[in-house]
């Protein structure tokens, strides 16, 4: 009985796998990548000034993780935009979501129903590229564990690990919001998930690579679909990493508020604004001079 119940669930599993991802998949993972982005400060503004710096810095949140995992591998960076479709089925998420009249189509996918349909498309087409990638890096670095996790780590959530670079072509220098300071829990399941692959690549897992991608795509669809659901923007690996970081460390990880900025609903905790900073440094230090003098 466990046999035959271990080739159905190996059936199920080849089936999924050669589901195409063009182009609900793509569709869903532009659409989620575009509205993170229109949450991002000075964003609009750019949309009304400059459409086309826009269109390349939605662009670099569509294909950034290819483009990262080719420059990693010493291909061409923009091998990513030899697919004319993909460029073209991209482009139409652009207009729609930063133009399409009275913001309707944006305030739609802003809807919870529409939502969890497309944040469950995205994580499955999150776990084709990281099992994509972990493959391209095994064929030409065979035996480079490292080289597979990076490259498989970059298809999965490169887009934000090079934010950096997108943010500095509309005027904004947060180098503090790099992923690899702060990561989020999506950036957090990419890398377990590369790790995954890669030791099923090399023979340390010994289960099927399409089983593999099931397994992982039902665990990360249905934490993503719940903590959407929740609107919670925790990370349910906080207490694994508070526990190993305590004992390996020796101290805790800091609470991560890369989520709630990248999904624009913070905890209503505000920073100070830099003017009123200054204000009440300028005040503190003449307070310190006053003080002395009395003394």
């Amino acid at each position: 009985m466990a046999f035959l119940e271990e080739l159905q669930m190996e059936g199920v599993a080849s089936h999924f796998a050669r589901i195409p991802m063009f182009p609900f998949f793509d569709l869903t993972h532009y659409m989620l990548s575009l509205m993170y982005l229109r949450h991002e400060e000075g964003i609009c503004n750019v949309s009304r000034k400059s459409p086309i710096t826009c269109w390349i810095c939605s662009m670099l949140s569509c294909f950034g993780g290819a483009m990262l995992a080719a420059f990693m591998l010493g291909e061409p960076v923009i091998k990513p935009f030899e697919s004319n479709i993909n460029i073209v089925l991209a482009t139409i998420v652009w207009y729609m979501v930063f133009y399409f009249p009275k913001d309707l189509f944006f305030k739609f996918c802003s809807l919870l129903p529409a939502k969890l349909i497309i944040v469950a498309g995205k994580e499955i087409a999150r776990v084709r590229k990281i099992a994509v990638g972990v493959a391209h890096a095994h064929h030409v670095y065979h035996h480079g564990y490292i080289v597979m996790v990076a490259v498989g780590l970059a298809k999965g959530a490169g887009s934000g690990l090079i934010a950096t670079i997108e943010q500095l072509l509309r005027g904004v220098w947060k180098p503090e919001t790099n992923e690899l300071l702060d990561m989020p829990f999506a950036t957090k399941a990419t890398l377990l998930g590369a790790v995954l692959f890669t030791m099923q690549k090399t023979g340390y897992v010994p289960i099927s690579k399409e089983l593999l991608i099931l397994i992982i795509t039902t665990l990360l669809v249905t934490i993503k679909v719940t903590l959407t659901i929740m609107h919670s923007h925790g990370s349910p690996l906080a207490p694994v990493e508070s526990a190993l970081c305590r004992v390996l460390f020796g101290s805790l990880p800091e609470s991560s508020s890369h989520d709630e900025h990248k999904t624009g609903h913070g905890s209503g905790a505000r920073a100070p604004e830099p003017g009123k900073q200054t204000r009440d440094d300028n005040e503190a230090s003449l307070r310190k001079r006053k003080t002395k003098k009395a003394e």
